[in-house]
């Protein structure tokens, strides 16, 4: 079709689209005047000429454009007829397309990129329910499973309600430092692909409490606004959800690079951040800020616990009560130092605390070792440090008799690999090497992975599971 005809063509289709509108009926006099000069006009001129011909449209576009349509209608009636649950399982599916284009990036700025996303909810959000299996309840609220993101993902709590929108039980951010600190030089995160691990020396890079605070404080404030609108109040002793909404929030403090004084500031995060927190932790396992590290030394660790403990008790709390708090350990501690680290709630009187087990490494287990990238500076994270997390995990519930809380972490990438942490003695469980890796589709994975573990061994809960390798077999 000529390009004459191409345009006569749109011009009767528009004219067509216009025919009967008022912007042709009730044009106005001035339309009607225009219509009669244009008449006279013609009637000047001569005998009315015939109308001309418009040609039809190409035959491929008419069947292009009724197959989009029929397309676009079956689609819509099938996703219609669609259940809920098997949408949203499509749409985590998708993002295994996405995820490798992540791959490609450096790996600072995919991480930017990917808490961006989370941010603005650019990412999938779960509304499946999740197992019943996986319910538990630790510091008197319900966790809707037991898996969690581990600190360092949002340092910052700007992705909070989209992270456990993913279908995480629980989310920790942090580090949070008091003053705003850039962490160490870039480049400072690196990929060890071949072996699902990263090793990051990052430095505990903040904003600092006062930029977290408010944007914390603002999330809080929304959701107690949705609460009271939505949910009706509750007499249970055991609070659905947390101060995050429908998951639990963990906030991680962390000290300046510069201070002299660690109690001080892990005191300023608690007197700042905790009223928005289901949980606190001390991070005192860092390897990439200088002297941290010996904070978990028996006399040192004693001090900053009964400090910051006290910090949290002089604070007045509503009928809830006050977070619980707990500290990050090494996995590379002997056993006489896990032995001191266990007896410091004997050494500080009614000083009770949890533990996070563990944080990264600074040994190269193997097969890590021999990578490249293996002498670069920093802590390693991701599958190669499962095996030494797990066994630290496992000697510390044996040592305070599996009487508290314990949440292990390090190298989780699978259903199975939380399961043994639960074994081991992890009442929760946390990742986040294999997120990077894996994206948002391994979330929903490794929760049904996890629940096939449990029923496979006659267990009907998680906590029927805690610590269940480290009881003596039944004759």
């Amino acid at each position: 079709m000529s390009s004459a005809a191409a345009s006569a063509w749109r011009r009767s289709l528009r004219g067509a689209l216009l025919r009967g509108s008022p912007w042709r009926a009730g044009a106005g006099p001035s339309r009607q005047a225009s219509t009669a000069s244009a008449a006279s006009s013609g009637a000047a001129a001569g005998p009315a000429a015939a109308p001309n011909k418009v040609p039809p449209p190409p035959r491929k576009g008419r069947l292009l454009t009724g197959a989009m349509i029929g397309l676009t209608i079956a689609g819509g009636a099938y996703v219609s007829t669609t259940d809920e649950a098997t949408l949203c399982g499509w749409i985590f599916k998708s993002t295994e397309l996405v995820n490798p284009l992540f791959a490609l990036l450096d790996a600072e700025f995919a991480h930017r990129l990917a808490v961006i996303a989370a941010a603005h909810g650019f990412v999938p959000r779960e509304k499946r329910p999740d197992p019943p299996v996986l319910g538990l309840e630790v510091w008197g609220r319900n966790f809707t499973n037991p898996i969690g993101l581990a600190a360092g993902f949002d340092k910052n709590a700007e992705a909070v309600e989209g992270l456990l929108g993913l279908g995480f039980g629980f989310v920790e951010v942090g580090s949070v430092t008091p003053q705003p600190q850039e962490g160490n030089p870039k480049p400072r995160i690196f990929r060890l692909k071949e072996h699902g691990a990263v090793i990051n020396r990052c430095g505990f890079n903040s904003e600092g409490i006062v930029v977290v605070a408010k944007r914390l404080g603002a999330q809080h404030g929304k959701r107690k606004m949705e609460e009271t609108s939505s949910y009706p109040s509750s007499n249970s002793n055991v609070k659905q959800g947390g101060k995050a909404g429908p998951g639990i929030l963990g906030v991680n403090l962390g000290k300046n690079k510069t201070s002299e004084d660690a109690a001080a500031d892990y005191v300023q995060g608690v007197h700042s951040l905790s009223q928005y927190a289901d949980y606190l932790v001390i991070n005192i396992s860092s390897p990439n800020t200088p002297g941290l590290r010996a904070l978990q030394g028996r006399k040192q660790l004693r001090e900053l616990v009964k400090k910051v403990h006290d910090a949290r008790d002089e604070m007045q709390w509503a009928e809830d009560g006050p977070p619980p708090l707990l500290v990050k350990i090494a996995p590379d501690l002997s056993k006489e130092d896990l032995e001191d680290i266990a007896a410091v709630p004997y050494w500080t009187w009614r000083c009770s605390f949890f533990q996070i087990i563990s944080n990264t490494t600074i040994a190269r287990p193997p097969p890590a070792e021999a990578h490249p990238l293996a002498q670069e500076a920093g802590g390693l994270s991701g599958k190669p440090l499962f095996d030494s997390s797990t066994r630290v995990l496992k000697e510390m519930y044996i040592l305070t008799g599996g009487t508290v809380p314990l949440i292990g972490c390090g190298g989780v990438t699978s259903g199975e690999d939380a399961y043994k942490k639960i074994r081991s003695g992890a009442t929760l469980v946390q990742l986040y090497t294999a997120l990077a890796y894996g994206g948002p589709a391994l979330i929903p994975r490794i929760k049904a992975e996890l629940a096939e573990c449990l029923e496979r061994d006659g267990f009907k809960s998680v906590q029927q599971a805690v610590g269940a390798d480290c009881k003596p077999k039944k004759a």
